[in-house]
């Protein structure tokens, strides 16, 4: 066959009658239009959100679809088509400059969201999101309720447990500082209480720990760990002043739990996600080193240490 022009355009129109094919009229015809197990229609301020969602641009940023592959937030659910039933467009997006939000809804409470819209760097100080405080407080809390609704039904369910623990931090908080204190350790499970820092100081070892904590904590905690970080006008309760908890019982232990787990109802997000264990740990001591003056690294009760421990 010669490749003349008429052969090299018709070859090309059938390459590209099979790709229109195979990727746009098949998927459309197989379509799945029943509403997936989470699915619930928006409620009218969410639907409102989604529209600033879209008018901004954060689906340039943003995916909302989390794949079979994917270990990072919201990766508890694959994602599945019935998710999408009701949305015209579908703001899967296709780039992840920021964390995939299909199950955003819930992560955090209100306030770590407005205070995040505000300024990103207040919440994530390594943020590279830009500032969205020109949308004013009606666009934000609009915004806010879109974002805590993605998950639909599961997403109710993590606002529920969100708003029940808010109420009893508020409560702690409101109690004053050694009831608080209290509340917080109690919260630990027993056996994590008990557990010393299993790493000796080390001039890395905070080196590294100084290093995550101006990456992830001093937006809320602040430079000098006294709770009065940029993001803290927007939060309540606001973020612990770790000063106070010199000889209140702090163990390496309580602040890899809560590092870890985050505490639910409070503006402090879980960051098992971000963190391996060695980083935690680092932090952790770093904050003990660094503003409470008091570390039990590397004390007993101890194992045998690791190869690389000096």
């Amino acid at each position: 066959m010669r490749m003349t022009p008429k052969t090299i355009l018709f070859g090309g129109g059938m390459i590209l009658a099979v790709v229109v094919l195979v990727v746009v009229l098949v998927p459309y015809a197989t379509r799945q239009e029943t509403p997936s197990d989470i699915f619930r229609v928006r409620s009218q301020q969410e639907a409102l959100g989604r529209k600033v969602y879209i008018a901004n641009g954060c689906v340039y940023c943003h995916s909302q679809s989390i794949r079979s592959i994917d270990w990072g937030l919201g990766a508890e659910r694959i994602a599945r088509a019935g998710d999408y039933v009701a949305d015209r467009p579908v703001l899967l997006g296709s780039q992840r400059t920021g964390p995939d939000l299909s199950q955003e809804g819930g992560e955090h409470p209100d306030d770590w969201h407005l205070a995040h819209f505000i300024n990103p760097r207040h919440t994530r100080p390594a943020s590279i999101m830009p500032p969205f405080a020109f949308l004013g407080a009606q666009k934000m809390e609009q915004l806010t309720r879109y974002v805590q609704g993605l998950g639909f039904k599961d997403a109710d369910r993590r606002m529920a447990r969100q708003r029940f623990w808010k109420q009893k931090a508020i409560e702690a908080y409101e109690s004053g500082p050694d009831e608080n204190i209290k509340w917080l350790h109690d919260m630990v499970p027993a056996g994590w209480r008990n557990i010393p820092n299993p790493y000796p100081t080390t001039e890395a070892g905070l080196a590294r720990g100084q290093k995550i904590y101006q990456e992830f904590c001093t937006g809320c905690h602040g430079p000098i760990g006294d709770g009065m970080g940029p993001a803290q006008p927007s939060l309540y309760p606001p973020p612990l002043n770790f000063t106070l908890l010199k000889n209140r019982g702090i163990s390496g232990g309580i602040l890899y739990y809560q590092i870890m787990n985050g505490i639910t109802g409070t503006a402090m997000p879980y960051f098992k996600k971000d963190l391996e264990s060695e980083k935690i740990w680092d932090v952790g001591n770093y904050v003990a080193v660094a503003f409470i003056n008091q570390t039990d690294a590397n004390a007993q009760p101890r194992g045998i240490d690791a190869a690389n421990e000096p």
